[in-house]
């Protein structure tokens, strides 16, 4: 079976784990710092915080941006549940706005009317789908004329460029940035995920929430008379200065992503390379088409989604992922949106007030994009799909 992802592991890899088994210093420890230092450098940003999954991720970029109780936060309805989720974590309620439908990103039109329908808005968290940069220059815009902050969703665009060059995670255009590590993502940590920003009041945030509000670095104390004697410190005192929560990832996981980082380059590279050879099998047909058509060159190439006309072509998404399956091509669909979970219409949300993303869902399949997909993989899925087309 071709699987939709999949990660790469090479002996580099299991011995960066092994070094780290054998060092004795299993979470805490230096190979989460030199991670960190290590996404910091390749992104071109001040500040990388390691975490235990993207999830965590967004929870506390949420947080940190002042997210909570009586605000709003505006996200794309196409994207996992959690970058919806991560709002209702902080007590604040989620907006959606519609998506481009010529990139699948969340459209610089429709946030604006969200902006100007909720004036608590606190943040937006803008969705680079399937790796490809939103109109970060557009988003920025708008945030600021609003006054509210961008937590930028890059779970799916480790490696990818805005058209100015500069990476995703640089925080050009964001207060903060996020990825994620899932063995599916550009660079597999198991499961784990990082926080970006320029901001070191920020920075000193994130640290305290990821370890259970615990006061880091140089912290002023908050009860200094329980803290240190005769102006002496106390050499074991430390304060729970907030609510936080135990979002630590270990340094066995840190030691495979950074592992993987040194090769993201070469991963992305061949995503481009297949990506393309997609775009040129399917350009021209009339009853489905690749879903992202522009901005190849900047994106990091998560998934290779395709829409589809299901009934031109006489087979229903389920016939059609059956008939793949049987072929051993595996598929998935990136993503029912949001507004159309059961959770989220007892929140009152109505998917059919988001049409772009409403007929994306009804056309979109993923097909297997990865670093070790094979060009004689690829052309079988290539003929298996033009054949069941025809």
């Amino acid at each position: 079976m071709i699987p939709y992802g999949k990660h790469h592991i090479d002996e580099d890899d299991i011995q960066a784990v092994v070094n780290v088994l054998k060092s004795g210093v299993l979470t805490q420890g230096p190979a989460v710092e030199a991670f960190e230092q290590a996404i910091a450098e390749y992104v071109g940003v001040r500040y990388a915080i390691a975490v235990s999954s993207g999830t965590a991720a967004l929870h506390l970029a949420t947080l940190a941006a002042g997210v909570g109780p009586e605000t709003s936060l505006i996200t794309s309805p196409i994207t996992f549940v959690a970058s919806a989720n991560a709002a209702i974590y902080a007590g604040g309620k989620v907006v959606f706005a519609d998506i481009d439908p010529d990139t699948v990103n969340i459209s610089s039109v429709a946030l604006q009317e969200a902006l100007l329908n909720n004036p608590d808005t606190r943040a937006v968290i803008p969705v680079h789908f399937a790796g490809l940069p939103c109109d970060m220059q557009a988003i920025k815009l708008l945030a600021d004329q609003a006054g509210v902050s961008v937590i930028e969703d890059a779970a799916h665009a480790l490696g990818a460029q805005y058209p100015d060059g500069q990476r995703v995670g640089s925080c050009a255009y964001s207060l903060m940035t996020i990825f994620s590590f899932h063995p599916v993502k550009a660079i597999a940590a198991g499961e784990g995920g990082m926080i970006t920003t320029n901001d070191d009041a920020v920075y000193r945030k994130l640290l305290r929430l990821r370890s259970h509000g615990i006061n880091k670095l140089d912290d002023p104390l908050q009860l200094p008379e329980q803290g240190r004697k005769n102006g002496v410190p106390y050499p074991w005192y430390y304060e729970m200065q907030e609510l936080g929560f135990h979002y630590r990832i270990t340094d066995m996981q840190c030691a495979l992503a950074h592992s993987q980082l040194k090769k993201l380059d070469r991963f992305i590279a061949r995503r481009r390379v297949l990506a393309k050879q997609y775009d040129e099998a399917f350009a021209g047909m009339t009853n489905y088409h690749p879903a992202q058509m522009d901005g190849g060159g900047q994106s990091g190439h998560h998934l290779y989604v395709l829409r589809i006309n299901y009934a031109a072509v006489g087979l229903s998404r389920s016939q059609l992922m059956l008939e793949l399956k049987a072929l051993g091509i595996g598929t998935q669909v990136h993503y029912i949106p949001v507004p159309a979970q059961p959770y989220y219409h007892r929140l009152g949300c109505r998917p059919e007030d988001y049409p772009h993303a409403q007929r994306y869902y009804q056309e979109a399949l993923s097909i297997p994009l990865f670093y070790d997909l094979t060009d004689e993989q690829q052309e079988k899925i290539i003929k298996s799909i033009k054949l069941l087309f025809s």
